[in-house]
């Protein structure tokens, strides 16, 4: 494990604070490695992407909320009740709302009453990362928008200069409202922000996105924008699709099927 004197003593304190000594300490410092060993893996000359089907989602409407358990299932994500404090990585709006610049009365019924299926786009040109003081955010060279939640401060610059909504900030301790968590990611605390993250460990291990992998009817596609032949690309060039709004220029990278 390749880890300095100054992060194992910052890890250590982490650790002690939380009530943790001998060998749960040590687990902490581990885990916390192995995830930083993923954030820091990058698929050099790939660019993720995610499409997502609304008419396939509105044919099986149970489907939404199956990605979304699974979404947080996999990533410790806490069910607060209260909407001033919860947290989401995936989440629903209207369509009226999650693309507001493109709704008009003369859409479909069906269009106009479908709930959107939403989470961080993943940006090009992401504006939360040029803001954040700590550069707790980045983009990866694959265009992931990661977090380091132990390099955040709460400041939550990156909250305000999202236009999307996509991120939640721990208002409260959100491991006492885990009623069983997922050991092979980490659990958060009180006073950081966090989201979506396309599933960085499973992507490293060549899996799909949690999400995507329990989609029963291709509702949902991942893939690498860049390489020709990947089912996105080709998704893509056969259907219509829109992304959450274009005019601001910050080139989601999640695309929506309607």
């Amino acid at each position: 494990m390749n880890i300095s004197r100054r992060k194992f003593l910052s890890l250590a304190g982490s650790a002690a604070a939380l009530g943790l000594a001998g060998k749960g300490a040590f687990e902490v410092i581990a885990k916390d490695q192995a995830h930083k060993t993923s954030v820091g893996s990058t698929h050099a000359g790939k660019r993720w992407a995610m499409v997502i089907d609304l008419k396939k989602f509105n044919e099986n409407s149970g489907m939404i909320n199956k990605c979304i358990e699974a979404c947080h299932l996999s990533h410790n994500v806490p069910k607060i009740d209260n909407p001033k404090t919860e947290i989401k990585w995936m989440w629903t709006e209207p369509y009226k709302h999650a693309f507001v610049e493109q709704e008009n009365f003369n859409l479909p019924w069906k269009t106009q009453q479908m709930p959107v299926l939403l989470m961080c786009n993943h940006c090009d040109s992401p504006p939360c990362t040029n803001v954040c003081p700590t550069k707790a955010t980045w983009k990866r060279e694959d265009g992931v928008v990661m977090m380091d939640w132990h390099r955040c401060i709460g400041c939550r610059y990156c909250m305000a200069a999202c236009p999307y909504g996509s991120r939640s900030f721990n208002w409260v301790d959100p491991r006492g409202h885990l009623k069983k968590t997922t050991a092979e990611f980490p659990t958060r605390m009180k006073g950081v922000v966090e989201k979506c993250t396309f599933c960085d460990e499973r992507i490293a291990k060549g899996l799909k996105p949690a999400c995507v992998a329990v989609c029963e009817n291709d509702e949902m596609i991942f893939g690498d924008l860049h390489d020709a032949n990947s089912e996105v690309r080709k998704v893509l060039a056969e259907n219509f699709s829109i992304r959450r709004k274009p005019e601001l220029s910050t080139h989601p990278e999640v695309y929506y099927l309607i």
